[in-house]
């Protein structure tokens, strides 16, 4: 009886699953799946583990929710067994499973005649989902699908990296969004998840913004020309002072600056005039490495708040700039870090700012060694007569009265 309700139950699985018979003979129509092992001509079939745990990853990776795997050349006492730590595997070490597969449910039994086993998986991903995951070879090609997705204000990022390292991921969206502020208009919080355990991984993110994604593109319309316009402004001859003297011109002349905190700071400094320490020392860094101009964004403190500023290459030396304390000051000005009284920073990560080094005095040279005929000393020097001065005549001291005697 067992046996006997095993199989009908089986057949309910082929049919349900998109399976059928022809001819007697097993057959799958689920998408993307091809024979494994040999067995009945388009059956799908196992004899070892390895051959099972195939034939889960490529439902898995279809999406596929059901199908039955003949097992006539497998070791019959180790089926199930194999089979629960198949199911095991699929869930929590293969990435795509660990990433998409509630639960895995088999049953062990025959399909006309034949030792079969009939598996259903449930899925908490919709198919649609799993075939969209992006295929990426290591960590690189992975970044620069996550600057694709932020340059275009994307909510998701979901991947297979067949060669996975550990990343922050949350810095690299904030390095991203700090070198191209012509690009990213705001930077999103970001959520992850890893999946799957070895070499390879599913890796997904998140992106939640305050802002509409069209709002955030139109913004990016607004701001790009603004960048393209402060690139011509330097695009002639000049110095680095100059060039980084006038681009602190282009920037600070726009507006009659108020010195605020927005989630958007590019564009609320750009077009609406409003930005803190931050937004101005990374637009500016942003206009001089287009103009090519070397410009880092240094974050520290000044008198104990959190602030940020740029450090510069101008010729040979480095300096440090900040744009608000200079518009303070009545212009652009370069300070070294004897100048920097009051700012607190990590001293090791950035390049010294001593200012242009001081010419040195030349060195006096060793006297050139006596000609023939000279002595040792060298030629005698005639000397002019002194011309002795008669001793000032120093006044004769008043005479006292003598003190009588007793």
């Amino acid at each position: 009886m067992r046996k006997k309700w095993t199989a009908l139950l089986l057949a309910a699985v082929v049919l349900l699953g998109g399976c059928s018979w022809m001819d007697g003979e097993y057959i799958s129509v689920t998408p993307h799946q091809e024979p494994t092992a040999s067995g009945p001509a388009g059956s799908i079939s196992a004899a070892n583990y390895k051959e099972l745990t195939g034939v889960l990853e490529q439902m898995v990776s279809a999406g596929s929710e059901s199908c039955v795997i003949d097992v006539t050349e497998y070791d019959q006492k180790a089926v199930e067994p194999n089979m629960n730590a198949a199911c095991r595997y699929i869930r929590e070490m293969f990435p795509m499973g660990a990433y998409a597969v509630e639960d895995i449910t088999y049953e062990v039994g025959a399909s006309l005649g034949r030792p079969a086993i009939a598996v259903s998986i449930q899925y908490r991903r919709s198919r649609t989902e799993i075939q969209r995951i992006q295929k990426k070879a290591d960590m690189d090609d992975l970044a620069a699908a996550i600057q694709t997705a932020l340059d275009d204000h994307a909510s998701r990022v979901a991947a297979l990296v067949t060669r996975y390292d550990e990343t922050d991921f949350i810095q690299l969206v904030q390095d991203y969004a700090r070198e191209n502020p012509q690009k990213v208009m705001e930077i999103p919080e970001v959520s992850e998840g890893i999946y799957g355990s070895g070499a390879s991984r599913v890796v997904e993110l998140n992106f939640t913004y305050q802002n509409s994604r069209e709002s955030l593109r139109q913004m990016q319309s607004q701001v790009k020309p603004v960048f393209e316009a402060a690139a011509l402004y330097v695009s002639g001859e000049g110095s680095e002072n100059q060039k980084l003297s006038q681009l602190y011109g282009f920037l600070m002349e726009r507006f009659d600056y108020k010195v605020e905190t927005s989630i958007t700071p590019s564009y609320s400094l750009l077009c609406h005039g409003v930005g803190d320490s931050r937004a101005f020392a990374v637009v500016y860094a942003a206009m001089c490495r287009r103009a090519g101009l070397e410009s880092l964004v240094v974050t520290g403190t000044r008198l104990g708040e959190p602030w940020t500023w740029n450090i510069v290459r101008d010729g040979e030396s480095c300096y440090h700039v900040d744009l608000i304390r200079c518009a303070r000051e009545g212009g652009f000005r370069e300070y070294t870090d004897n100048e920097m009284a009051g700012y607190v920073w990590d001293y090791s990560t950035y390049p010294a700012c001593e200012g242009r080094p001081q010419p040195t005095e030349p060195e006096q040279s060793e006297p050139a060694p006596p000609a023939a005929g000279e002595p040792a000393d060298g030629p005698e020097e005639t000397q002019e007569p002194e011309q002795t001065q008669e001793p000032e005549q120093l006044p004769e001291p008043e005479q006292t009265p003598e003190e009588p005697q007793e």
